[in-house]
């Protein structure tokens, strides 16, 4: 595992569990809203995954979960072997991700290994490739992610970072209707960090987000507001 992060302790990455959160290395977009470019450019210091997984035994009185985020934890190709040490420890896992690996996805949800699953929605699924930053942003790829949490059973979640430079009118219509049938999307404000990809991006207002959020209840049955 190529580990370049580590929160020892967070109340906010896992809700209703105090967490451990493990940030990997590498990511197949580029999105320019991304607070975690040293993940994505792989320039952040690593931690050995004995070093990761020894404080995790040192600290399971304390802790009630794992959050595994990234970057794109499913590019790890020791991903599954690595979560089955941390499950071992009686830990409940909750993954991160773009959605972009539903092979790996599936080998993890096969072996029970998942507790939580965040997928990002970056944006309408014909407008990924602006939002990504990458000529093919394997849309098939998150659809059949989706179909395999169904699948499986697994609670997920959708995420989606608003982004003025990047969400409209228009293209919260295309979500809602992208995303018609889904249990729940939360609507997450954008930080400049003053580590993002792009620094010249800006939030969308409250009021805003509270139209669109009202736009995308009548396809997805609960859309909260995260950050506002």
């Amino acid at each position: 595992m190529k580990i370049l992060g580590l929160e020892k302790v967070s109340f906010v990455d896992y809700e209703g569990k105090i967490c451990a959160t493990i940030f990997t290395g590498g990511c197949n977009f580029r999105c320019p809203f991304c607070h975690n470019s040293s993940l994505v450019n792989q320039t952040a210091t690593s931690y050995s995954e004995e070093e990761i997984l020894a404080y995790l035994a040192e600290r399971k009185s304390l802790l009630d979960g794992v959050t595994i985020s990234g970057g794109e934890p499913t590019l790890q190709p020791d991903l599954l072997a690595f979560a089955k040490k941390v499950k071992k420890l009686g830990y409940k896992i909750k993954l991160d991700t773009n959605g972009t690996m539903p092979n790996m996805l599936e080998s993890l949800l096969k072996e029970n290994l998942l507790d939580l699953v965040a997928i990002d929605i970056k944006n309408a699924f014909n407008h990924y490739s602006a939002i990504t930053g990458v000529a093919n942003p394997r849309v098939e790829s998150i659809k059949q992610s989706l179909k395999l949490l169904k699948q499986y059973g697994t609670p997920y979640e959708l995420r989606t970072t608003l982004v003025k430079e990047f969400h409209s009118n228009e293209t919260i219509k295309q979500i809602a209707a992208d995303l018609t049938g889904e249990n729940t999307l939360y609507l997450q404000k954008f930080v400049n960090s003053g580590n993002c990809l792009s620094q010249n991006l800006h939030e969308v207002a409250k009021q805003q987000a509270q139209e669109w959020q009202n736009v995308l209840k009548n396809s997805i049955k609960n859309v909260f507001l995260r950050g506002y």
